[in-house]
């Protein structure tokens, strides 16, 4: 939790809390949220034709009649807005499509949706999607940050990745000399990519040759180091190895954190659970 009166900065990837704490979310991308949004339309064109078929088997002459329109108005509304909204709300922001590719629609501070937001989302879905065949909503999606549709801007929400990611393997023990500088390192500007390099060399390190053991650490520790501070003074290796199990060690927390919000809100909880890590 932030301090009274300083800043809080927020990454693109991140969203801030009512008590101002910084959760390290996963938005789906475009291809997905696409991918999701067209099994629902699918299933949608699928469950109208049906209703349809339905009406026309018991209620005889019932498109003849001048109640068709009627009757064929409320079958759109029934489909298209009163059962996406009745099920968003009720799934806490799920459905077909996006139990498909993984997703959920949260509100913007991380809470789960509710019927407003369901409401909103499938009232404008018979415009941007219906009523445009999706080419409204693929066009905002594609130039917003978090790939939103005009109905989550109005909305307040966004899809939001629900599949976590495995926990990290088990990386090399805190070398016992690092264990004061770990409480005061900061390691998170490191790259995902040359944090995966790190890593790599730690669990390699002990099968190659002395020469090139040391050349590699020297190596990649260089390039570490313009990412890490304070920057203790002892071996590349050994310093290499201290990244690693913090890094491990704070993405481990990270993940098991993203997992319990999940189950928070799969459970009907719409604050984000308490000890959520920071970033």
């Amino acid at each position: 939790m932030a301090a009274p009166g300083s800043l809080v900065t927020i990454a693109q990837d991140e969203i801030l809390t009512g008590e101002a704490v910084a959760l390290d979310v996963q938005p789906v991308g475009f291809f997905l949220r696409a991918v999701g949004v067209l099994i629902d339309m699918v299933a949608s064109v699928l469950l109208l034709l049906g209703v349809v078929w339905f009406l026309d088997r018991v209620g005889g002459n019932l498109w003849d009649s001048s109640l068709a329109p009627i009757v064929l108005i409320s079958t759109i509304v029934l489909v298209w807005v009163v059962l996406p909204t009745a099920v968003e709300t009720f799934s806490r922001g799920r459905s077909l499509g996006k139990l498909a590719v993984g997703s959920r629609i949260v509100r913007l501070d991380g809470g789960a949706a509710g019927f407003r937001h369901a409401f909103i989302r499938s009232l404008t879905g018979v415009f941007e999607l219906w009523m445009t065949l999706g080419a409204v909503a693929a066009m905002v999606a594609m130039f917003t940050p978090r790939a939103q549709r005009l109905g989550d801007l109005l909305a307040g929400t966004y899809a939001e990745r629900t599949r976590a990611q495995p926990l990290p393997l088990p990386a090399a023990p805190l070398p016992p000399e690092l264990t004061g500088w770990a409480e005061i390192a900061d390691v998170g500007r490191l790259p995902d990519r040359l944090a995966r390099r790190a890593l790599h060399f730690v669990r390699i390190a002990p099968q190659l040759d002395p020469t090139s053991r040391l050349r590699n650490a020297e190596a990649i520790c260089t390039e570490v180091r313009a990412y890490v501070s304070p920057v203790p003074d002892v071996h590349p290796e050994v310093f290499l190895r201290g990244v690693v199990a913090i890094r491990r060690e704070r993405d481990a927390a990270s993940l098991a954190g993203q997992s319990e919000r999940v189950a928070s809100l799969t459970a009907g909880t719409d604050a984000p659970p308490a000890g959520f890590p920071q970033r």
